[in-house]
């Protein structure tokens, strides 16, 4: 997610399960009431989203928004058990390696359908992934396809493809294609749970540009309509044949300029389900909401990134952002500001994501205004000495941007101010256009919980989620070495090493890790169950049965 979320996604007894803790502060509704009644099978959720930023095409969504609905009407091959975070097969009857993972077989359940009615077969996977990585489609999570073999030939770094398909991709029957990587990756597996992965039905290809406006899936939805900056209806698709079949009619994805609007229907059930209930709100949304608040701990980070292309952080010496990160009281942020929603992180890795390593960090994020004061002067200070934090104003960042910024203007006197921008569609397109004029907010979300999606999609050289423009060869080179270990084990150990390069290089100022901080209306029959990216598994909410 790629900015600020991907996807829906974790892994097994390698990761630690983070428990469904849902608080009630009130007694407005108790565990009973949410069961009163009954459940509709063709009931309508509505929840709350954003404009995604592009069109609906699954390699062209690297934030949340895009991506909840995708997620929605795409099934991949893979995604994982809430809760328990075991591989789970959905497309696919099996995906396994050979003895080095240099190769992947994946084999398709058969009888799977798009939503037109024509079939899903491997040729279905092999013709959307070789067209999402050519060069020429230009999508934004293109680079996702560089560890298969020929990917240098559909996406070259200058000019014009030297073929239209990957040479690692083979079909070998309706039901069966193989995936040749450029050398091994042992956790390969753990990443086609993530949307770039789907399969597109033929009719994507005679028209890509209005199959983005109406897409056509596989998913356990299909799409119905899209007003923009207003509503996304998908219903349910009764010929879905996987394991997660919705349990509802289908959901009314609602677009919201403010958290507060979002929080007043919520109150009122004209919503059922909130993103992020407003910092307005944090000390009374238990008591308002009684059993039906949430929170719960995903596996996200917030950040704030320098924009490395900019005059101001091109050149700039390391312990400088070091001492910008030691100028954060991040302990008192996210006790007053944040009202304990937030723990202060320590990491670059989030919790809950193998090979998170407690303390990873802790020498750069504690709070140290003598010593955050002294790095500064040592790196020779900050050009211009302020900065500027971009954020988006749909969402309710301006208090801790605003906290933020203070601390760091008492703590080493440099100026900070908030550069506020309209949507979460207007600040990715400000980082993907390089028109950030300082630091952004950077918030990311698992799309495979494994330590190198909070590393090497974020601050490898070519990757998509990179928008900041950093880049280190020494980096890149221990990325890829790790990649190529022999097992999951080793691969993630050589991450953590990783980790502490990036610690000395300082790509990104880690703040705290998210909580879900939300609630659902009376209009839900029962709790909702979330996923470890901290969106609902939408196809188990259920909706009361209108009396």
């Amino acid at each position: 997610m790629r900015g600020a979320k991907s996807a829906k996604w974790v892994a097994g007894a390698i990761v630690i399960a983070l428990a469904a803790t849902a608080c009630g502060g009130g007694d407005s509704d108790s565990g009973d009431d949410m069961k009163a009644g009954k459940a509709d099978p063709n009931g309508i959720l509505t929840a709350q989203l954003s404009e995604p930023q592009n069109p609906l095409q699954p390699a062209n969504a690297k934030e949340s928004q895009g991506s909840r609905v995708l997620k929605t009407i795409f099934s991949g091959l893979v995604d994982y058990e809430p809760g328990t975070g075991e591989l789970q097969m959905i497309n696919a009857e099996s995906v396994t390696p050979n003895a080095d993972s240099s190769v992947w077989t994946a084999k398709l359940k058969p009888g799977w359908k798009f939503h037109d009615g024509t079939p899903v077969t491997a040729e279905s996977y092999v013709n959307a992934w070789n067209w999402s990585a050519n060069v020429k489609n230009n999508q934004t999570n293109s680079s996702w396809f560089q560890d298969i073999k020929g990917y240098a030939d559909v996406h070259p770094e200058k000019g014009d493809p030297k073929s239209e398909k990957m040479s690692g991709l083979k079909v070998v029957d309706e039901n069966t294609f193989t995936i040749t990587l450029t050398s091994s990756v042992s956790y390969f597996a753990y990443k086609l749970g993530y949307d770039v992965w789907a399969p597109l039905p033929e009719s994507f290809y005679k028209d890509p540009d209005a199959f983005g406006e109406k897409p056509v899936g596989n998913g356990p939805y299909e799409f119905v309509s899209w007003d923009h900056k207003k509503l996304i209806k998908v219903r349910k698709f009764d010929d879905y044949t996987g394991p997660n079949k919705a349990k509802n009619g289908g959901i009314d994805f609602k677009n919201y300029t403010t958290a507060d609007a979002a929080y007043s229907d919520l109150r009122s059930d004209n919503l059922d389900w909130i993103e992020q209930v407003p910092t307005t709100a944090l000390t009374s949304y238990k008591d308002d909401l009684g059993d039906r608040a949430i929170d719960q701990e995903y596996s996200a980070v917030q950040s704030i990134v320098p924009a490395f292309y900019t005059d101001q952080f091109k050149d700039i010496d390391p312990k400088v952002v070091q001492g910008l990160s030691m100028a954060i009281d991040r302990d008192t942020i996210t006790k007053t500001v944040l009202h304990g929603t937030r723990s202060p992180a320590d990491s670059y890795v989030a919790r809950g994501v193998l090979g998170y390593k407690a303390g990873a960090l802790s020498d750069v994020t504690k709070f140290d205004p003598a010593a955050a004061k002294a790095l500064i002067e040592e790196g020779g200070g900050v050009p211009g000495n302020k900065i500027s934090i971009q954020f988006n104003a749909d969402q309710d960042h301006k208090p801790w941007v605003d906290a933020v910024c203070n601390s760091i203007r008492k703590s080493v006197g440099v100026e900070c101010t908030g550069d506020s921008k309209p949507d979460f569609q207007a600040d990715l397109d400000a980082r993907d256009n390089k028109q950030v004029k300082s630091m952004y907010r950077g918030g990311w979300v698992l799309d495979y919980p494994v330590n190198s999606n909070f590393m090497r999609d974020l601050y490898g050289t070519t990757a998509a989620g990179n928008t900041s423009g950093y880049s280190n060869k020494e980096f890149d080179d221990l990325s890829a070495a790790a990649d190529k270990a022999a097992t999951l084990d080793e691969t993630v150990k050589m991450y953590q090493e990783a980790e502490q390069l990036l610690k000395a290089d300082m790509p990104a100022i880690p703040l705290w890790f998210y909580k879900n901080n939300s609630g659902q209306s009376r209009n839900v029959f029962g709790k909702i169950v979330y996923g470890q990216d901290g969106d609902p598994i939408f196809t188990d909410v259920q909706v009361k049965a209108k009396s």
